[in-house]
């Protein structure tokens, strides 16, 4: 004799919660003159995210077929409802009249079967989803504690939060396996180097067997900086470049760098105005010589390289000039600073954007002897050209401040629209030529004659 389990059973359709319709004759409750109570509470279950409907009440409109009213009496009266009015009834009440038919019975479960479809399926949909979070949360936790004491990274159960936040959690859960994605972000984690550098390719085949598993764009790459942010509770705003940077991760310390003409670590010889990249390699271990007696000690800083194109079509004489070709990475950044220890000055400028007006913070900060080059609301104004093709607009929730001229972010923030370095191109070869900056930033203490402080 074979005994019929007392706990939660599935429904063998698919269709009902927990299995309710099982041990039960369906057939008198599925007549098609009782479907028009089954429409009306699919319907509210539905609205109410509700797929079982055993309590509370709702609202029903009664038809006006005698037989349909007639069909539901026990169910919710005890004789025939009037025609075409609207009652309320209490679910509670026609949960108990169906138990008489199956002790496991809902309405939720009879009118699924009605409809022959689960009911509530966006609230079904959620539950599966916070479902499978919470067995990504508690794998989460376990791969954390795994984590060895050294490791620079280690997780807690706060970051989770701050991951939903982000929309990490939601690009988790989109992944084809989200189980072995989050596996490998704490294989990742776990080789992150606790000194010195790695460089992200062999990181990436150390921890997952493939060299490109942490390139740019990656769900991996996107999930360990979110970890990572999370634990330190960092913004994300950032370049790649620079997050990677600070978990001692190198993307290549062979590309990149600074881009130069005629400043080079002490004991180079490069002809004059030579233009060679220094790379990260180079530019970590890089010691610079001190000016020269009687020269300007001044290097200029741009973002774009046309600048340095322009400059080399332009000089005569020897150009001192570096390009971060774009933002400039934690590397470069400390590289800059050793370069004023040694005695020069250093005058940066970018485009007129939010990651120019970024830049030239970020080495203000590290450098703060270093001085804004052209880069006022004056100089913003003149870059701009008069008749763009297809202007474009300025981000202006990460624009943030310009502390060496504040009227220059009022300025941006009016008109809206970016200016590029290749705006003032003139000027700037004019300032290449003479040795020095022009003296056109209010914040300016020195002289045009580029004396030593």
């Amino acid at each position: 004799m074979t005994l019929l389990s007392s706990g939660p059973t599935t429904c063998p359709e698919q269709l009902c919660h927990n299995g309710a319709c099982r041990r039960t004759d369906l057939t008198p409750l599925l007549s098609p003159n009782v479907r028009w109570l089954w429409d009306q509470v699919a319907q509210r279950a539905d609205q109410r995210g509700d797929a079982v409907m055993n309590s509370g009440t709702m609202k029903i409109t009664t038809p006006h077929s005698p037989a349909q009213r007639a069909a539901v009496i026990g169910l919710l009266a005890p004789r025939t409802l009037p025609p075409g009015v609207t009652r309320r009834i209490d679910l509670d009440q026609l949960t108990q009249a169906l138990s008489r038919r199956g002790p496991d019975l809902t309405p939720g479960a009879v009118t699924a079967h009605a409809l022959g479809r689960p009911l509530a399926p966006r609230a079904a949909d959620k539950a599966r989803q916070t479902a499978r979070l919470t067995t990504l949360q508690h794998l989460r936790s376990r791969l954390a504690r795994a984590l060895p004491a050294t490791a620079p990274v280690r997780p807690d159960d706060a970051g989770w939060d701050s991951l939903r936040r982000r929309g990490t959690l939601a690009r988790l859960q989109q992944h084809p396996d989200p189980e072995r994605l989050l596996k490998a972000c704490f294989a990742v984690l776990h080789h992150l180097p606790a000194a010195g550098r790695a460089d992200r390719r062999r990181l990436a085949h150390t921890a997952t067997g493939s060299p490109h598993a942490l390139d740019a764009g990656t769900d991996l790459a996107c999930l360990v900086l979110a970890e990572a942010a999370a634990w330190s509770r960092a913004d994300t705003a950032g370049a790649a470049r620079e997050a990677w940077d600070r978990l001692g991760v190198d993307l290549d310390t062979l590309t990149g760098g600074l881009l130069t003409l005629g400043v080079h670590p002490a004991g180079w010889h490069i002809p004059a105005n030579q233009p060679i990249v220094l790379t990260p390699h180079v530019l970590r271990h890089a010691q610079w010589p001190a000016p020269r007696p009687h020269e300007h000690p001044w290097v200029f800083l741009t973002e774009n390289p046309a600048v340095a194109a322009a400059a080399l079509d332009d000089a005569e004489d020897r150009v001192r000039l570096l390009c971060t070709v774009g933002t400039p990475s934690r590397t470069e950044l400390q590289a800059l600073a050793r370069l004023a220890a040694a005695g020069w000055r250093i005058a940066v400028r970018a485009d007129f954007d939010a990651a120019g007006l970024a830049l030239v913070r970020a080495v203000l900060h590290t450098v703060p002897e270093a001085e804004a080059w052209r880069m006022t609301a004056d100089d913003y104004t003149a870059s701009l050209h008069p008749s763009p093709f297809e202007p474009g607009t300025l981000d202006l929730d990460r624009l943030g401040d310009a502390p060496w001229d504040p009227p220059l972010a009022a300025a941006m923030h009016a008109c809206g629209r970016p200016a590029y370095e290749e705006g003032l191109i003139d000027q700037l070869l004019a300032d290449l030529r003479q040795g020095y900056p022009s003296a056109t930033t209010p914040a300016r203490r020195h002289t045009t004659a580029g004396a030593r402080p």
